[in-house]
Order: C-alpha cells, then sequence, then structure tokens
C-alpha cells in the first residue's frame, strides 16, 4: 500500500484542482469571516434582518441592492455605526434589487439562503467586500456557490435554498414594504421612519442623524 500512497496522493490533488477551478481560488483568498454581531430575526409581521435589540430608541432601516456602488461603498460605515452605537441603535436590511442590475437579485438570493442557516450577515458582509469581482462575472452565480462554501454552508442545501419560493417570498416581501414607503432606488435609509435625503447619505451625515434622534431619546 505504501508504494501507491504517494500516486494516490498526487492524483487527489490534481482532481481538487480541477474541480475548484479559478472560481474558488479568489474564495479561498478571502479572510475568515468575523463573528455575527447579531442573530438575524425574520419573525412576525416585521421581516427583515435585524442587528440591535428591541428597544432601542432609534432604528435605522435599509433598502439595499448588494449590485449597487454607493450600497457597497456604505456598507463598511454602517456596520460602523451599528458597532459604535450598540446597543442604542437597531439597524434593518431589507432586499431591493434592481432591475438594471444584471446579479443584484441572485445575489440577494445567496444572501437570504445563507440566511436559512444562520449566515446572513455573514453573506451580506462578504457580498459587498466582494462587489467589484462578482459584480463582473459571466455566472456570478458560481462566485456565490464558492462564497457559502467559505462560510462553511451546507451546499447542497445553500443551493436548493436560493432558487426557493421561501427565498423569493422573503424577497418580495421587502420589495412591497420598499414599495409601501416609496422606495425607488438604492441605497434608501429611513432613521426612526423618516426617510433620509439623498445628500446625507454619506458616514459623518448619517452619524449626525443618529446622534440626534437619540439625545431626545435619552433626554430626561
Amino acid at each position: 500500500m505504501k508504494r501507491y500512497l504517494p500516486f494516490v496522493i498526487v492524483t487527489l490533488v490534481a482532481l481538487l484542482s480541477i474541480t475548484g477551478g479559478a472560481v474558488l481560488y479568489h474564495a479561498k483568498r478571502l479572510p475568515e469571516p468575523s463573528a455575527p454581531k447579531q442573530v438575524s430575526l425574520r419573525e412576525g409581521t416585521e421581516g427583515g434582518h435585524i442587528r440591535g435589540p428591541a428597544d432601542a430608541p432609534v432604528t435605522l432601516e435599509e433598502f439595499g441592492d448588494y449590485e449597487c456602488p454607493p450600497c457597497g461603498s456604505l456598507a463598511a460605515p454602517l456596520n460602523q455605526l451599528e458597532h459604535d452605537y450598540r446597543p442604542r441603535l437597531r439597524m434593518t436590511f431589507r432586499n431591493f434589487p434592481l432591475n438594471n442590475h444584471p446579479h443584484a437579485r441572485d445575489a440577494a438570493c445567496a444572501a437570504e439562503a445563507a440566511g436559512l442557516q444562520g449566515r446572513f450577515w455573514e453573506m451580506h458582509d462578504l457580498l459587498y467586500k466582494e462587489q467589484s469581482t462578482w459584480s463582473r462575472a459571466a455566472d456570478a452565480r458560481v462566485l456565490f456557490s464558492a462564497y457559502a462554501g467559505t462560510l462553511g454552508l451546507d451546499l447542497a442545501r445553500f443551493e436548493r435554498d436560493r432558487d426557493s419560493d421561501k427565498v423569493k417570498g422573503r424577497i418580495a416581501d421587502d420589495e412591497k414594504r420598499a414599495s409601501a414607503l416609496g422606495v425607488k432606488t438604492t441605497p434608501s435609509i429611513f432613521i426612526n421612519d423618516q426617510p433620509i435625503p439623498s445628500a446625507a447619505l454619506h458616514p459623518s451625515a448619517l452619524r449626525a442623524t443618529v446622534d440626534a434622534a437619540i439625545k431626545p431619546a435619552v433626554t430626561p
């Protein structure tokens, strides 16, 4: 058996190289995902994916498109905002994939499918971090599967779930709420149910708006 071992090892390495391909190469270079900041909730009538306590005095609600460059630019600052104002800030993310972004709906399905395995926020952050890569791919779904692998998801279940009626229904629910609020583009952000003007959709202005919303809530 020992004399065949080198041959077996070489054969296995070759097979892995062929099946993995260049798609998985980039995914393997991705940084290790951080632990979830908050359990993602989609219970009751509120829906959405939530970070932060239910009794937080300020709620920030975002309608985002994973292929939208301004959404990608805001992703890290919004994560930092949630971290800095915890537990006074509650954040909700809702899907609003735009028709002019060819991979946006598939990306939303990937995030929701990851959410069914408890990894919504990790996939959310990874999709924004890698936006410039998958948004230019001929077949972004292959990359989404690779990302799911890096997050340790059950790939067979992930690929079933992302095409499921349950996942499509969650996105449709987000779009219904967007329609009710008059959302037309992304990113669209509401703080305590008040829409934020597009000119104020940058980190410093959002921070100032959250500050102003918190002060009345904590004033005796």
